[in-house]
């Protein structure tokens, strides 16, 4: 699988609000065998990524700790002051602090007859959405220099890409979105919708049944999106709305001829949101890495080329049956900063990080090569004492020689 399949899923007219346009995707007949649910936790979320690795929530000017004495967490609502007069054995205003132990995991059963039966327990599971899109482009080559040529700090070879963010903006913070989704009419049979601003490809929502859409409907304004989108949202114009207009004349004498018309516009309609959504999202060839399979079902996440086309591109997730088709999809646009240091550490890596070879392999020189790696916030992994002496002694057609392992000249 290298690409993203919608089959089955039908564009019907969309719906404008200011610069966010809305498509409505249809299906025919559900999905059988899956639903999605909406889980919401009280407190802030910890995952467990990995051994020692967790993926938490930085909330400022908050503090975990334990005032329970029972090895529970919470965190604090701020700094808070006291006149001298509490008790000492008085908690602070606080909010629990919610640990997961995987992105994905299997749904515990419950004890002493409450939760879920052991039986459902084994047929479900609990993911964030888009954070596993999101771990997977932050962990893109993470590991830094595979091979210790002297050019790569000892930071580098030691710690890698550690660590690794990227900005995001929650869908209450874009602007438009939460209105239109409010005065948005659901269509029947709906399950997913391609969110556009400023008449660009924002996201991808894909559901397998209409009445998990209707109860995921509102969650997307608690949803990430990139900052080109923000950008978009907030700069960007008012979108024109597509009007159906059917001329009268002779072939339209009866009802059924203006039936005929106006099937005719939706038709079109559709065409044209259908080549929008090829030449934006689906032509796109992707990698996919396998996460959990769940019966007759698999979820994956994906990751762009990185290519340096101009094309948009996106990461996402996605749950597909053993026919291949989708079931669930969400997608995050990248900006063009995160498209270029996606393409760059990708290109790093196909070179086993030799700065000549890449250079050669870019159509840049070594100074330039130098250059983009510290304008995409790596600088701290270069060496830039072995760099200047590089660059010095005649930039990319060195052939280089790696210091020892670990090791950085």
């Amino acid at each position: 699988m290298t690409r993203l399949d919608l089959g089955g899923l039908i564009t019907r007219p969309a719906q404008v609000w200011g610069g966010i346009r809305l498509v409505p995707l249809v299906r025919a007949e559900p999905l059988p065998g899956l639903r999605l649910h909406r889980r919401i936790y009280e407190g802030y979320g910890e995952v467990q990524v990995g051994p020692d690795t967790r993926y938490v929530s930085y909330i400022p000017h908050g503090f975990v700790a334990d005032w329970s004495g029972d090895g529970g967490q919470e965190a604090a609502y701020g700094t808070q002051l006291g006149d001298g007069n509490r008790p000492a054995d008085a908690r602070p205003d606080a909010v629990p602090v919610r640990r997961h132990h995987r992105m994905v995991k299997r749904a515990k059963a419950g004890k002493g007859g409450k939760g879920l039966s052991r039986t459902a327990a084994a047929t479900r599971c609990r993911f964030l959405p888009l954070h596993l899109a999101l771990e997977g482009f932050l962990s893109l080559h993470f590991g830094g220099p595979s091979i210790a040529w002297d050019e790569w700090s000892q930071r580098a070879i030691r710690q890698g890409l550690s660590p690794r963010a990227e900005a995001a903006y929650l869908g209450l913070g874009v602007r438009g979105l939460a209105d239109a989704l409010r005065v948005f009419e659901i269509h029947p049979g709906q399950c997913g919708v391609m969110v556009y601003t400023a008449d660009s490809l924002a996201a991808a929502f894909v559901v397998p049944h209409p009445d998990d859409y209707r109860a995921l409907h509102p969650s997307l304004v608690e949803d990430l999106y990139g900052e080109l989108v923000h950008q978009y949202a907030f700069f960007g114009a008012p979108v024109a709305e597509f009007e159906a207009r059917i001329r009268d004349g002779r072939h339209l004498e009866t009802l059924a001829d203006l039936r005929a018309a106006a099937r005719a516009q939706e038709r079109a309609w559709s065409e044209m949101h259908e080549a929008v959504l090829t030449r934006q999202l689906l032509s796109t060839s992707y990698a996919f890495e396998r996460v959990y399979r769940m019966g007759s079902y698999a979820l994956h996440r994906f990751l762009p080329p990185f290519d340096r086309s101009g094309q948009e591109q996106h990461i996402g997730e996605l749950i597909n049956d053993h026919k291949g088709r989708t079931a669930y999809l969400k997608t995050f646009r990248l900006s063009d900063a995160q498209i270029r240091r996606g393409h760059l550490l990708t290109r790093l890596a196909a070179h086993d990080w030799h700065l000549g070879r890449t250079a050669e392999a870019l159509g840049a020189t070594y100074d330039e090569l130098a250059r983009r790696i510290r304008a995409a916030g790596f600088e701290s992994l270069l060496n830039a004492h072995a760099v200047a002496r590089r660059s010095a002694a005649g930039g990319p057609g060195l052939s280089g020689m790696p210091g020892a392992p670990g090791v950085s000249k």
